[in-house]
């Protein structure tokens, strides 16, 4: 359980969109740890029918519950006394995002567009997630300072993510938005709300399920940056309490590991497992590690650890099959 971080500022309305997902349904639970007199009000348009979310919710919690969609909804009104609004509200399978370019292009673009100018016009803060996929270089580590040529996203999930942060900058620039972007490494961990479409999960199902674990050809030795579902719930909680509203772009992300790394931490779990490998769509991306350096700087300890996050997974998953 997270312990309560001593002298936080004081929070009366934290507002969570797309409160019910895979980060979403963990953070909801952890907020009234570290600010137990805030109002928190979760939005949801349970287009993924993500219910159990909202199961046994802890009790200390201050909870309202709205059933709505941010590309319609009167946001003006409804972050009308927000101090702090979560952006989560978004499709988020990068791979998938080639079969639904357009529909995925609109409705996440949009969605950010529509919170963040109501954020402006009431006063709130946002804390926007943009992804470490919006990197594709050939430099072999790489940070927000990076130049221009190395953020090539290589999907439409992606590129996306890369539109919304220059419109939150160029809110923050011409008018009074306060927000930060965090670039979140691939998450891993256990929530109400997890899926298993990203690699850690979709391999530790697999696995269980004694399938094949599906890899991508080109990826079985390329680093990529994940970010432990615990880290991710506390970097949120640190912007909070130190109001690390600078305008910022930072990435957050554990550990930078291959897909190999992975695979074997399953293994000391589940030792005789079958490596499958797939084409992907998300193809030609060379290895490199992501830098977290600027987010340590200001104080963030990560904590997080992917080993414990699959065990976490396999264990959650073997209650359900036992083999």
């Amino acid at each position: 359980m997270p312990e309560k971080i001593p002298g936080v500022i004081a929070v009366k309305k934290i507002y969570v969109l797309g409160a019910l997902g895979h980060i979403g349904s963990r953070l909801i639970r952890d907020i009234p740890i570290t600010y137990p007199d805030a109002h928190i009000v979760m939005m949801d348009n349970m287009s993924a029918q993500r219910y159990c979310s909202l199961f046994n919710l802890p009790a200390e919690g201050k909870y309202s519950f709205i059933e709505g969609d941010v590309l319609t909804f009167d946001l003006e009104k409804l972050l009308d006394k927000a101090d702090i609004v979560i952006q989560l509200a978004a499709i988020t399978d990068a791979a998938g995002s080639f079969q639904i370019r357009e529909k995925l292009e609109y409705e996440n673009f949009t969605a950010t567009k529509r919170v963040a100018e109501a954020c402006q016009k009431k006063g709130a803060a946002i804390i926007h997630l943009s992804s470490t996929s919006v990197y594709g270089t050939q430099s072999k580590v790489v940070d927000e300072n990076c130049p221009e040529s190395d953020l090539q996203p290589q999907s439409p999930y992606a590129e996306t993510k890369l539109r919304e942060e220059n419109l939150l900058r160029s809110l923050g620039d011409s008018g009074n938005l306060r927000f930060i972007t965090c670039r979140f490494g691939t998450i891993c961990g256990t929530s109400p709300g997890m899926r298993f479409h990203t690699a850690v999960n979709k391999f530790c199902w697999q696995a269980v399920l004694g399938q094949p674990l599906t890899v991508w050809t080109t990826a079985y030795d390329q680093k990529r940056p994940y970010l432990d579902l615990c880290d991710a719930v506390e970097a949120i909680k640190f912007i909070i309490s130190n109001e690390l509203f600078d305008g910022q772009v930072y990435n957050v992300l554990t550990a930078n590991l291959t897909v190999r790394n992975i695979v074997d931490m399953i293994r000391k779990r589940i030792a005789n497992i079958e490596v499958k490998f797939v084409d992907s769509p998300i193809m030609n991306q060379l290895s490199y590690d992501v830098s977290n350096e600027r987010f340590k700087s200001s104080g963030f300890r990560f904590r997080g650890d992917p080993q414990k996050a699959v065990e976490e997974t396999i264990n959650l998953l073997h209650l359900s099959h036992q083999r």
